[in-house]
């Protein structure tokens, strides 16, 4: 499924949020580069939590798809060590939950991707 795109009005807010944000970084950072560099890091991390969820949790997530999924791509059918593959949801906006996952070689990830045209 299509990732649902931003209209040209949801856009303009979307770029009024950032803007905020920015300029409450550089006052928060005082006109220190790297206080700021690690302000925007931070928020960075945690926007990008909100979407991926945590590593830790993407780790426990990928071994237990790998474990319901017999060690075998969800993609080719194959054999597939846990080390080298990778979670891929089926709708990006619902997250990497169970149920919208399936674990898959890197590589057919790759495949799955340019079919999509994402890649």
């Amino acid at each position: 499924m299509p990732n649902r795109k931003l209209t040209e009005e949801e856009l303009l807010r979307a770029r009024e949020v950032l803007d905020d944000v920015r300029e409450r970084l550089k006052k928060l950072s005082a006109d220190d580069p790297d206080l700021l560099f690690a302000y925007r890091r931070k928020v960075s991390k945690e926007l990008v939590y909100d979407e991926r969820k945590k590593p830790q949790d993407r780790r426990k997530l990928k071994k237990f798809m790998w474990t319901l999924q017999n060690g075998m791509c969800a993609h080719c059918h194959k054999d597939m060590p846990l080390k080298r593959s990778e979670l891929d949801r089926r709708e990006a906006a619902k997250g990497y939950v169970k149920e919208n996952v399936e674990l898959v070689h890197a590589h057919c990830h790759h495949e799955r991707q340019e079919a999509n045209g994402y890649a």
